[in-house]
């Protein structure tokens, strides 16, 4: 696990070696915004002639010696790696590559990498490979450059060419470190962040940057545009699925996936420092630690994080499931001042606008690990692959409901819902016994009320967005169609739940989840490992009839078959919580002198990004309680607290 930063001038040719320390110089100082990814060694690699520059900060995670050092060359000379992440089946490729005599010069999984791509040539590898990655390859012959990221988007990378210019990095900063970047805004990214509380691959918050998306690479030739291509697609694996689906019942389903995940948790328990497990007590982290502990020859270290305040403290159960489990467990309670003391530090630390509030408690876990491991396995995943979020029950009933609800029956119903105020909702809801009462019902009945005259996937798009209507906050923009709101997507996946699940693996999953755990682990100096993301895992969820997921009341079933082998139901048979924090409360509150200063009018105006009117709006309905919108009003703060951070605009 590392930061990885480059740069290629494609007219160095003509300036030669005079540019050799100069170039060593400006990707030093790319790499240097990147140590807290590689906090353990650095290094940088030149091609004076070329006029490219690699750069690397490490942290160390297998093979320790300097043989695992990088910018790594080949031992044909020919190529040249810098690679952020990890291969886990990096032995069975170097078994196969026994019989090219290669003289090994440890046992890293950057070293196999790279022989296997000198061998095998650099897609065929990424095939072959099992692993989470954002990879850089230099072909000195060719000069030829190729970016490449895993199939899913666990590991990010950004790239940038401007002119004779070509700029790459595993986070922004390394590209905002170069002087000559354009930080020019993209408005449509802008929109898309307030829709989905983070920008969806390939954009970014700058016109002239893009993120590599999960499963593709880009190829860069220095004389033509860069060339992007998928080397991998969810659209195939599920087209494949749906010609072979896994026949077996439920408990078949259950071995099967036990197999599967317990190969991929074995795997990634190979390091070469002390390792853990994120442990919320939910379904998909205690599966991951129930097989962490099956393999382990001693307690597995596992981390939570609990709330002095109840209703939003899972510590409880995390604890429950560690006892029954025999793990090393530690809990570290909070209060509101260790998440406040945070929101200042957050646009330095995701380096890039990000809203899902969850990205407090990511911290708080993710530095207290630290403290004991070097190297955390997480449970994300299981929701986009089993289908276990909530509103994918409540989209599908909405969907049966649309089906012989009458448009004009639903208008009238929108608009009793709507003259309800949400704290009489709230008051209506809390005759309910608790674990079977919604989180905010007075905020969601009124968003009902937004959406009762949608379609189905309309309704599922507009459940999912922060603002329903982004371009009309930020004047201008036209926002960028994703597999969010891509239409053709119907005819990949005909299934209603089945699409859902399909959508949020190609955005939420990446461009939220993992960019939250990614951002959060690696401030920390910390890998974070994903078994439920192992690609086989995957095929195989996919495969599965909807019917070993979903029974109309719950998700993931064949997960929690699984599970309850190894852990008692009661341990984890509740409602889901999420990883939420009182944000509402907090901008009322200890928040609110910040948000206002941030909200003001003439701080909405700077940049000329936003109309303060509909922000100015929702701030004071907020404010007053009127309304909940933490969600929408979250989203431009971090946008705020980015832009004023990085003095942009």
């Amino acid at each position: 696990m590392c930061g990885i930063t480059g740069l290629w001038v494609h007219d160095a040719q003509r300036q030669g070696r005079r540019q050799d320390n100069q170039l060593a110089a400006t990707v030093g100082c790319m790499a240097v915004t990147l140590a807290a990814r590689g906090p353990d060694d650095a290094d940088v690699w030149v091609d004076a002639d070329a006029g490219l520059a690699l750069g690397f900060r490490r942290l160390a995670i297998i093979d320790l010696s300097p043989a695992g050092r990088q910018p790594m060359c080949s031992a044909s000379g020919r190529h040249v790696l810098v690679f952020n992440g990890e291969i886990y089946n990096a032995e069975d490729l170097r078994a196969e590559l026994a019989p090219r005599g290669i003289a090994w010069r440890g046992h890293s999984d950057t070293e196999v990498l790279l022989e296997a791509a000198a061998a095998w040539g650099l897609e065929t590898t990424l095939r072959r490979a099992n692993g989470m990655f954002g990879l850089a390859l230099w072909d000195r012959h060719e000069r030829h450059l190729t970016l490449a990221r895993d199939r899913l988007g666990k590991k990010p990378l950004y790239w940038s060419a401007q002119g004779g210019l070509t700029l790459f990095g595993s986070q922004p900063r390394a590209l905002l470190a170069h002087p000559d970047f354009n930080r020019a805004l993209d408005r449509g990214a802008i929109a898309a962040l307030l829709r989905h509380n983070s920008i969806p691959s390939p954009h970014t918050a700058f016109a002239g940057m893009r993120q590599v998306a999960p499963g593709h690479l880009v190829r860069f030739d220095g004389k033509s545009a860069p060339q992007e291509a998928a080397w991998w697609s969810l659209a195939e694996l599920v087209g494949a699925a749906a010609q072979s689906p896994f026949q077996g019942n439920l408990e078949a389903a259950a071995d099967e996936l036990e197999r599967l995940l317990g190969d991929a948790v074995a795997r990634r328990m190979v390091a070469d420092v002390p390792l853990g497990a994120f442990l919320s007590g939910g379904i998909d982290s205690s599966a991951v630690v129930a097989l962490m502990q099956k393999h382990a020859t001693r307690p597995v270290k596992t981390f939570t994080i609990g709330y002095r305040e109840p209703s939003f403290d899972e510590s409880g159960y995390a604890g429950a499931v560690a006892q029954h489990l025999g793990t090393d467990h530690t809990t570290l309670m909070i209060d509101a001042k260790d998440a406040l003391d945070l929101v200042p530090r957050l646009p330095d630390i995701y380096d890039e606008p990000f809203a899902d509030a969850s990205q407090i408690p990511m911290l708080l876990v993710a530095q207290l690990a630290r403290q004991h491991v070097t190297v955390a396995l997480s449970g994300d995943g299981g929701d986009e692959l089993f289908a276990g979020y909530n509103r994918y029950l409540e989209a599908d009933r909405f969907r049966r409901f649309v089906a012989v609800t009458p448009r004009g029956l639903r208008d009238g119903v929108a608009g009793l819902l709507r003259c309800v105020p949400p704290r009489t909702w709230d008051r209506a809801f809390s005759v309910i016994p608790e674990r079977f009462r919604p989180l905010a019902p007075g905020d969601k009945m009124h968003k009902l009320s937004d959406v009762l005259g949608e379609t189905a996937d309309g309704f599922y798009r507009k459940l999912t967005s922060a603002w329903i209507d982004p371009e009309s906050v930020v004047p201008g923009a036209r926002e960028p169609v994703t597999a969010a709101s891509d239409p053709r997507i119907a005819g990949i996946v005909p299934g209603f739940i089945e699409r859902m699940q399909y959508r949020d693996t190609l955005t939420y999953l990446p461009d939220d989840i993992l960019t939250k755990v990614d951002r959060a682990s690696m401030a920390m100096s910390l890998e974070a490992r994903n078994p439920l993301l192992d690609h086989r895992v995957v095929q195989f969820a996919w495969s599965l009839p909807l019917a070993h997921k979903l029974d109309g009341r719950i998700g993931k079933r064949v997960l929690r078959t699984m599970l309850a082998r190894h852990v008692p139901e009661t341990a984890f048979n509740r409602p889901k919580m999420g990883f939420g924090i009182p944000i509402d409360r907090w901008l009322r509150g200890p928040l609110r002198d910040w948000a206002e200063d941030l909200l003001s009018e003439q701080a909405l105006r700077h940049g000329n990004v936003f109309d303060p009117a509909p922000i100015r709006q929702r701030w004071c309905e907020h404010v007053s309680g009127r309304r909940n919108w933490q969600t929408s009003l979250w989203t431009v703060l971090m946008f705020q607290s980015w832009q004023r951070h990085w003095r942009l605009g």
